[in-house]
């Protein structure tokens, strides 16, 4: 160790105090300009000419970048040859790094294909002692430090002087690709994982049309099951068709609304409210983001209990109708009043996850878009059209063995989602630690 006369501060062995921070002896600090061969803004043909739109020259927008992780390989905007030569876009090439300057200031990707560009996105190509993947890591990194440096406007940006000036530390090439190489690792980890939680939600959608259409038969054999026309479409002959109301009149399930409080905070100051936002579109809870409420009055009848199903009766029309099953009545939760418990009296007949995901299907399908009431900045389904939807009944073993398919996927889909939440968090955590020297790579041995 090493003592900074400067600040007083110990430093390890090997390093020095820069205007960065502690950096190790062997990195620069440097202007981004510096490693820069090139570094150029785009432009826009003008909207109004039709000629120089929907060509084959890939035009990158900073919505593309927030969608593609990393590496940009399509756009949704083309431009013609014309539109190029009538405005100051240029034809970046692959490999370049793109940094957004307005708006969402220090978002990065990299380009696999030619390009053209707005104006709000600058193509910063490295030199040969800048490694690219690297760049753009460096880059999302330092990100806040470069919102910091925005020109205060009608809307936040920076321009091509800032990005050049902006100072970065740089290791040696082969400590930079080192570093790219674990970032990269981690990032292909994630993106593999999403590729699952989106192929078995496909999965879980198709299942659930063959699920609800002709029972749990294998696919081969659903030419062997007799069905009939319903208000709901083909169902099994054996199956009941009932109305939600039906089922609380004869006291299958018990209906009410959430607890009637509009004062939340989000301080964890009382008890925690499950809210509309807490459903997923998956239908499931994720209690990330917990609102809370303080009162005096009795809110014993209003506690979510284990096996509750959550429908969300008010809210924007693309949240209302989602339906969620309340796995745990452990912890004490209230529900809002924005969304209705229905609660499963005679488990005799009922399987709640089998009617959850049967309302949480007709979400999927658009269904309670059609039935909505709209108001002025919401929609509802008030408790008579809630009570008139109609849903399939088929007897209880094959309700149950229909939950416990879907139960299975959706632990799938969880599970995943776990995975990835982890490995996004591991690969924060080394961006960190790597940028900042407190964890080296430079004397492992990588195949970059």
């Amino acid at each position: 160790m090493i003592m900074n006369s400067t600040n007083n501060e110990i430093l390890p062995q090997g390093y020095r105090m820069t205007e960065l921070g502690p950096l190790p002896e062997e990195w620069e600090v440097v202007r981004l300009g510096e490693v820069a061969e090139k570094m150029k803004a785009g432009g826009t043909p003008r909207r109004s000419v039709k000629e120089y739109w929907g060509g084959n020259i890939p035009f990158v927008l900073i919505e593309d970048m927030t969608s593609c992780n990393l590496y940009l390989s399509k756009t949704k905007e083309t431009i013609t040859e014309e539109g190029l030569n009538s405005s100051s876009a240029w034809l970046v090439p692959p490999n370049t790094i793109l940094l957004s300057m307005y708006a969402t200031i220090g978002e990065t990707a990299i380009n696999t294909i030619p390009v053209t560009t707005n104006q709000a996105i600058l193509a910063i190509i490295p030199k040969d002692n800048f490694d690219t993947v690297f760049g753009a890591y460096i880059l999302k990194y330092n990100d806040q430090r470069l919102i910091m440096q925005n020109i205060q406007s009608t809307q936040k940006n920076v321009n091509k002087g800032i990005v050049d000036n902006f100072k970065i530390p740089l290791p040696p090439l082969p400590e930079q690709q080192k570093i790219a190489a674990v970032l990269s690792a981690v990032q292909e980890a994630k993106e593999k994982t999403q590729a699952v939680i989106d192929a078995t939600k496909v999965l879980k959608k198709s299942m659930m049309k063959h699920l609800f259409t002709y029972g749990p038969v294998p696919p081969e054999e659903t030419e062997n099951v007799p069905l009939k026309e319903t208000e709901i479409g083909k169902v099994p002959e054996d199956w009941e068709v009932e109305k939600l109301g039906d089922l609380s009149t004869k006291k299958l399930i018990k209906v009410q609304f959430g607890f009637p409080c509009g004062k939340w905070n989000d301080k964890g100051i009382g008890i925690a409210q499950v809210r509309p936002f807490n459903i997923n579109e998956n239908g499931n809870i994720d209690l990330t983001v917990l609102k809370y409420i303080e009162t005096d009055n009795d809110i014993g009848k209003y506690l979510l209990q284990k096996e509750d199903i959550i429908f969300n009766n008010t809210n924007s029309e693309e949240l209302v109708g989602k339906t969620a099953f309340w796995k745990d009545g452990k912890i004490k939760y209230v529900l809002s009043n924005h969304m209705t418990i229905i609660r499963i009296v005679d488990k005799s007949k009922l399987n709640a996850y089998f009617l959850a995901k049967y309302l949480h299907k007709r979400w999927n399908d658009g269904f309670y878009k059609t039935i909505c009431r709209r108001h002025v900045n919401q929609s509802s389904i008030s408790l008579a059209r809630l009570n008139d939807i109609s849903l399939p009944l088929p007897p209880l073993p094959v309700q149950q063995k229909i939950a416990s398919i879907l139960s299975a996927i959706d632990a799938k889909i969880e599970a995943e989602e776990n995975k990835k939440q982890a490995l996004e968090e591991l690969f924060k955590t080394l961006l960190h630690n790597l940028m900042t020297a407190k964890i080296r790579v430079n004397h492992l041995e990588i195949k970059v």
